[in-house]
This record gives C-alpha cells, sequence and structure tokens, in this order.
C-alpha cells in the first residue's frame, strides 16, 4: 500500500488530469442518479469509490476528500490528523514525528502538490474534517455538482478591551515570556512559587498542556490561578487531547475567569508521554484551532454557527517551528496561522541562529513580522548531557555540535549553558522583526530568571 501511495504522489499530475476528465463528465450522469436516487446512486458508487482510494492513496473515506489540493497524498494518513501543514515535529530525515519509519505526509504532500502545480501557489487553508460524513461517497458530489467547501473569511476585528500582554507587544518595546509547568498536584502552592521567581521579570507566563504528552494540572486551570494571583498568564490550548467541543469550552472558562491570553498548537504525540497507552484525538490542527477561537471572539459565535452571550476578549498566539522540515515550508506555516488569527508566534528552542537568520529573511519579504509579533524561544538545561538528550529525543530541536562542544569543554556547564543563552538574547535582540524572547526550561526557573536580569531585557 505504501508503495501505492508513493507512486500516486509521483504521478500526481496526471491524476489531477485524470479527476478534471472526471469532473466534466460526471454531470452527465446526473440525470440517472435523479432517478435512482441520492441515496441509492450512493450506495453504489460508496464501494468502488473506497476500494480505488483505498488501493491508491490508503484513504480513510473521511467524506472531505482534499487530494486534489494535497498533491494526491492523504492527509488522514497523518499521525496527528494534520490538515493544513507539517507539524513541528518533523525529524531531520523527514520521518514523521508519531511513526518515524514513515516519510511526513506533508513531505509527500508538497512534492504532489509541486508536480500539479510548478510555480506552487498556496491554495490556502483546509477546513476541518467533518467527521459526520465519514464513510460517505464524495463522488456523488462531483456528480451533483456541489459547491466546494471553503474556509469562510476572516471577521472584521471587534472592538475589545486590550489587556497588558496584548498592550506590551503593541508597545514596540522588546517583551519577555517565560514557559512554566503546571504542577503534578491540586495544591496550587507549587505553581504559585513558580510563577513568584518571574515577579516583574516577564510581561508574560506560558503555561503549558500536556507538555511532551505528560499529565499535569489543566492548563486553563493553572492559568486561571496566577491570574486571580495578579499574574498574566498564557494559557495552551492543545489539539491532542480534545475535540471541538471541549477545546471550545476551555476557550470560554479560562476567559470567564479573567484568562485573556491563549496559544493555540497541535500538540505532542502522545507515544513520548506518560499514557502511551492513551487515545490521541486531534480532531483539529492548530490552524482550525486558531480560526475558531478568532471566530468566538470576532463573529461571537461557537463553530457551529450558535451565538455566543458574550464573547471572549483573547489575545490570539501559535507556535511557529523555524528548525524543522521542510524548512522552506515553514513559512508558508506560519503564513497560513496568521491569516487564520494568530496575533503573537513563539517559536521552538532557538539554537542556531544561522538558520534563523535565514528563517526571519523570508519573514521580513513578506511582512509577517508586522502582522504578528515575533517571539523567539530560547532557554537552557543544567548540563550537555540535558541538552544532547534533548536535541535526539524532542523532534524539532535543532543545537549545534559547536554550541554543545562550548558547554561540554566547559568547567562549569551550567554556567556557561547560561553564558549561551544570554548571547544569544542579546543577538536576537539585534534581528529586525524580533518583538521578544520566550524562555523555556523543565524546571529551571532560577536559572532562567538569571539569564533574564543578566542579559538585561527587563530594566
Amino acid at each position: 500500500m505504501k508503495a501505492v501511495r508513493q507512486w500516486s504522489v509521483r504521478h500526481a499530475a496526471g491524476l489531477e488530469r485524470l479527476y478534471e476528465a472526471f469532473a466534466q463528465l460526471a454531470p452527465l450522469l446526473r440525470p440517472l442518479a435523479t432517478i435512482i436516487g441520492k441515496q441509492g446512486t450512493e450506495r453504489m458508487l460508496a464501494p468502488l469509490e473506497r476500494g480505488a482510494k483505498q488501493l491508491m492513496f490508503d484513504c480513510r473515506m473521511c467524506g472531505t476528500c482534499v487530494l486534489r489540493k494535497t498533491g494526491m497524498a492523504c492527509p488522514t494518513n497523518c499521525g496527528k490528523s494534520m490538515r493544513n501543514g507539517p507539524c513541528g515535529g518533523v525529524r531531520a530525515d523527514g520521518g514523521c514525528e508519531v511513526d518515524p519509519a514513515m516519510r511526513c505526509v506533508w513531505l509527500e504532500a508538497r512534492d504532489g502538490m509541486r508536480r500539479i502545480s510548478p510555480h506552487d501557489e498556496r491554495t490556502g487553508s483546509l477546513p476541518p474534517i467533518d467527521f459526520s460524513r465519514r464513510d460517505r461517497s464524495t463522488w456523488i458530489e462531483v456528480i451533483d455538482g456541489a459547491p466546494e467547501r471553503v474556509q469562510p473569511p476572516a471577521p472584521p476585528p471587534r472592538d475589545r478591551p486590550i489587556h497588558a500582554f496584548e498592550a506590551a507587544c503593541r508597545s514596540g518595546r522588546f517583551v519577555t515570556t517565560v514557559e512554566i509547568a503546571p504542577p503534578d498536584s491540586a495544591d496550587p502552592a507549587a505553581l504559585l512559587a513558580r510563577a513568584a521567581i518571574f515577579a516583574g521579570l516577564v510581561d508574560a507566563m506560558n503555561i503549558t498542556d500536556g507538555a511532551g504528552g505528560n499529565c499535569h494540572m489543566s492548563s486553563a486551570a493553572a492559568a486561571a490561578i496566577l491570574a486571580a494571583h495578579g499574574h498574566t498568564p498564557v494559557c495552551q490550548i492543545a489539539c491532542r487531547d480534545r475535540n471541538r467541543i471541549a477545546v471550545q469550552g476551555d476557550i470560554l472558562g479560562a476567559a470567564a475567569l479573567g484568562v485573556r491570553n491563549i496559544l493555540c498548537l497541535t500538540g505532542d504525540d502522545v507515544s513520548q508521554g506518560d499514557h502511551p497507552q492513551a487515545k490521541p484525538v486531534f480532531d483539529l490542527d492548530a490552524v482550525n484551532l486558531l480560526r475558531i477561537a478568532r471566530d468566538m471572539r470576532d463573529k461571537g459565535e461557537f463553530a457551529s454557527g450558535r451565538k455566543l452571550e458574550t464573547p471572549p476578549d483573547l489575545f490570539i498566539g501559535a507556535t511557529a517551528n523555524p528548525f524543522a522540515p521542510p524548512f522552506d515550508d515553514r513559512i508558508d506555516n506560519l503564513e497560513m496561522k496568521i491569516d487564520a488569527g494568530a496575533q503573537f508566534i513563539q517559536t521552538q528552542f532557538c539554537f542556531d541562529l544561522d538558520l534563523f537568520h535565514r528563517f526571519m529573511d523570508v519573514v521580513r519579504a513578506r511582512g509577517l513580522h508586522d502582522r504578528a509579533r515575533m517571539i523567539v524561544g530560547v532557554g537552557t538545561l543544567s548540563s550537555v548531557k540535558a541538552l544532547r538528550w534533548m536535541a535526539h529525543h524532542v523532534p524539532g530541536v535543532r543545537i549545534p555540535d559547536s554550541v554543545l562542544a562550548r558547554i561540554a569543554q566547559a568547567d562549569d556547564q551550567r554556567a556557561e549553558g547560561v553564558a549561551v543563552l544570554e548571547e544569544t538574547i542579546r543577538k536576537l535582540r539585534e534581528i529586525e522583526g524580533v518583538a521578544g524572547v520566550h524562555l523555556m526550561g523543565h524546571r529551571n526557573e532560577a536559572t532562567l530568571a538569571e539569564a533574564i536580569v543578566r542579559s538585561g531585557v527587563r530594566a
């Protein structure tokens, strides 16, 4: 099956021409379908469609086929059900984060898309799967001449209050955020103790949502606790664990408890965490989650179209990984997220400044830094051993050998790691379009606070 699927991608242009011929001839069958009835016609077509598509594309019969827009590579083969490009966990060899032995479906999709359209024209983002159509025929829709499903246009921004973190980002000054892991406890004391270390040092505190597929206190609850104690939290909303009903409920609940900032992300694979037996959800990807959050705020409605009584006041962010392959396509994914509603972007760890410079050259060329604030992920761990582990086990983290060698040769590896972090922050401040830094390092709060002070990012 894999070999046939790859053959289909290699011959995407020919299959596209075949589809065009089918689309032109299919309406001729409409009178017959009318006589038999739509349900009867679909009952005849569905087994044929299932057999052909399973053979050619490993199709899962999602009922919302997008093969023409994905280079004849079926995105339902993606381990995270990504609908709008690769996740940030693509491995250095192009392997899937979930199944390293399989090449990323979206790398295959990009190959097929370039064969169909050599000029690589963007087709826009794809809507989430309509699961009510699972196992339904899409050929019947071609016969019926049903309109293509497209994303609705973005609503105009709603007039709303501007809260602290958004105001800081709008001010033009260099902002600083930090990542805090919620506790493994029903007692919020440990969370508040971690947050207290950064009081007066950061503009916002980003609360992780099951980072690495590990279970902790929920991000929404932890963010609400921080907000109640006078801190400025960013609540992470990951697609891995909840469907579209649950994530909208969490967004509303967090907003009702004073959380004004959210970060929309797809989420890490469960197989890497402490519950590998858990079922991943991935009902949405980050792009579609961004659209839903934006529409809740600006249109005042759920994804179903049902109206909200009071829309949430949200400053909406997303993630980007300039250091994961396919490098050339990361800008397209970033632009798609900004189009979907992202107002600030937080990146994966930046250790490779040369690669990040090239990334920002394209960001500036497209004017994306003017549309969303680019906040660059930085950080360190306590030893070169820990850094090497992260580089080899966390997909999307790229640490140059020169950096690892420098820290390994130091008498005090922790101090050298902090020195590298300080230098990285100072160099990032010199890059046009960089709006701030986002400090990360699991349970490494004291070291990160020290780096903030020593780098001078907060006067």
